[in-house]
């Protein structure tokens, strides 16, 4: 009889503790999966998220770096093989939502459009915006004899230039914002296109392998490599400010979560984005050393 009760004593207090261990306060066993693109910006955005979660709540986190774009990671949050990462708001109107621009439309306005488009068809959350735009400018050698200030330019030196694109091989297949949208908008007349990797665009342009890439604004080789850059003067790309998107099944499950993402809300400027690229592709050093210096630097975690 005794060892019976003890056997019932045991399960009942396994059984307590199984309860409490699922309470819904986000610390169970389950960490935070957070995950990006594979290119620098990408690896260094999920390092300053989840040292961030960490630092300012009671959640643990796991990495899922460089997991693709968002062919790949869309469908991963939506299954819930991840549960956060940094997307910009134009990509995510015009590349997954399948929405057109309209001409002169604001921040505010596209973030508003994909917050509801998202939520409504992945139940997904899109945050506060970090405090940087990430958008493209078609860059080249300054010993080019193109002189080109605007796109509209470098249609015209197309003309009568041999002039090679190179380009990562997903902006050839976005819909919208991608290469055959841009050509439509822009009629260039490239001799050749590149696909690319990205992590070495800057490079193939830099050793004249290829003559004009869509860079992105905030990589810090446009000015480590003293490239020319040209302002997108019908404005056919959309807003492409960066912000973290949630699953609402994750912020439900980790009650503490959004207000602390939202604290990183404004804190990351065009210029902090670059250094921290530039940190990383061009000297070398880990994208999470950098992540903990800026964190540091600007006061968000303690050192």
């Amino acid at each position: 009889m005794k060892k019976r009760l003890v056997g019932l004593a045991l399960v009942a207090s396994i059984a307590l503790v199984g309860c409490n261990s699922d309470s819904g306060n986000g610390d169970s066993a389950e960490p935070i999966i957070v995950s990006g693109k594979p290119w620098t910006e990408q690896f260094i955005l999920p390092q300053i998220i989840g040292q961030y979660i960490e630092a300012n709540t009671d959640y643990t986190v796991e990495y899922e770096e460089g997991l693709g774009e968002v062919a790949i990671l869309t469908p991963a949050l939506e299954k819930g093989d991840i549960d956060v990462y940094v997307e910009y708001t134009g990509t995510g109107l015009q590349s997954v939502l399948g929405e057109k621009l309209e001409q002169g439309e604001s921040s505010e306005k596209v973030l508003e459009r994909v917050r509801k488009g998202y939520e409504e068809k992945y139940g997904v959350t899109w945050l506060e915006p970090l405090g940087f735009e990430n958008t493209y400018t078609l860059a080249y050698r300054k010993d080019k004899p193109y002189n080109a200030k605007t796109y509209s330019d470098l249609v015209e030196a197309s003309k009568n230039e041999e002039m090679v694109f190179g380009a990562p091989h997903a902006f050839y297949e976005r819909p919208g914002d991608g290469y055959d949208a841009m050509v439509e908008v822009y009629p260039f007349e490239f001799a050749e296109t590149e696909s690319l990797d990205p992590n070495v665009m800057y490079e193939a342009v830099k050793q004249g392998d290829v003559d004009v890439i869509p860079a992105f604004t905030t990589d810090g080789r446009i000015e480590r490599f003293d490239l020319a850059i040209t302002e997108d003067d019908l404005g056919f790309f959309p807003k492409y400010d960066a912000a973290p998107i949630v699953r609402q099944e994750t912020l439900e499950q980790y009650p503490e979560l959004e207000d602390a993402l939202n604290g990183l809300a404004g804190k990351i400027s065009v210029e902090d984005m670059q250094k921290m690229n530039a940190r990383v592709d061009i000297d070398g050093e880990k994208a999470e050393d950098v992540a903990r210096d800026f964190l540091i630097e600007a006061g968000l975690i303690k050192e």
